[in-house]
């Protein structure tokens, strides 16, 4: 039987139509798999970089705590000759169990080592490098991470890595007393009237003191408020955080120092009240206040450097 050109239309028409429903339906399927695979790449990078991130705040806050135990095995007089490695060894021991934490939390392969842990050009942090490598599927990861981490709010461990707990010195609220420590330590050294620091007292927290520049200290009542809350300041002559855990008064790295207060009636001329001064440099200073059995006893170039007039100004 013949099929008329008609029918020869209508035959051609459907092939056609088929065929491109047939495209067509490829077309959707191949468009909906890939975009499936696009959200569960999307998805799995999006897990991938929530690990990294996760991890990289981790390092902060591990290396804030392996900082803090350094602190406290001063304050429990353990001696520490060099507090970067200690430093290193209690932070590598914190992330390898983060790190067994994570593969098993969610299937990802990391390895890491504290490559150092060194004073910062800011004397209220200090700097951690990590290498990094994570691995999870098709994914990796593989950095140096740098950390500056805050030493605010820790101890301040050079007064008993210098002095030893076992010298008498004790916490009495926010603050250090040493009691006859210091004074015993400024007589074996046969320095000026040691007796003056009998009962002297220090912060015992690390706490950035807000007036700056320091010669607003010399404004009304800003020393007296920076005694009464504890203030450190940075100084070039002071230590930093790592050298006072090992009892070191000053170091070659911007640090830190603090006003050791006396408490006591005697007028005579002693060493001057910071803290680098009495715990390394031993130069001499002068009451501010010679009525005043809680004055200051400070040099010059420290009266100058917070504006201070030789009379406790706002005390």
């Amino acid at each position: 039987m013949k099929i008329d050109s008609n029918g020869n239309l209508i035959l051609g028409t459907t092939v056609i139509l088929i065929t491109i429903l047939l495209l067509m339906a490829i077309i959707v399927y191949t468009t909906i798999t890939y975009m499936e695979s696009e959200n569960i790449d999307s998805e799995e990078n999006n897990n991938f970089k929530y690990i990294i991130d996760d991890y990289s705040n981790n390092i902060e806050v591990l290396g804030r705590d392996s900082l803090y135990d350094a602190c406290e095995r001063v304050y429990h007089s353990f001696k520490l000759f060099n507090s970067k490695d200690t430093i290193k060894k209690n932070l590598n021991k914190k992330l390898k169990e983060k790190n067994e934490e994570l593969n098993e939390k969610y299937d990802v392969d990391i390895t890491s080592e504290v490559l150092s842990v060194e004073s910062s050009s800011s004397p209220w942090k200090v700097l951690f490098k990590v290498k990094l490598n994570i691995n999870k599927n098709n994914n990796h990861f593989n950095k140096i991470i740098e950390k500056n981490v805050s030493i605010e709010g820790l101890k301040d461990p050079l007064p008993p890595a210098k002095l030893t707990v076992a010298s008498g010195i004790f916490k009495e609220g926010k603050k250090l007393n040493y009691k006859n420590a210091l004074a015993r330590y400024l007589k074996l050294r046969n320095l000026d009237s040691p007796f003056s620091y009998l009962f002297a007292t220090s912060p015992l927290y690390i706490k950035k003191c807000p007036y700056d520049p320091y010669v607003h200290h010399g404004d009304p009542g800003v020393l007296k408020d920076c005694l009464k809350q504890g203030y450190f300041h940075e100084s070039a002559d002071g230590s930093c955080f790592l050298c006072r855990l090992e009892g070191k008064g000053t170091c070659p790295h911007y640090g830190l120092e603090t006003f050791i207060q006396t408490h006591t009636p005697l007028t005579n001329d002693s060493i001057s009240c910071s803290d680098h001064v009495i715990f390394h440099d031993h130069y001499t200073g002068k009451k501010m206040d010679k009525l005043d059995i809680n004055s200051l006893i400070l040099d010059s170039s420290h009266m100058k450097k917070y504006g201070l007039n030789g009379e406790d100004d706002g005390q």
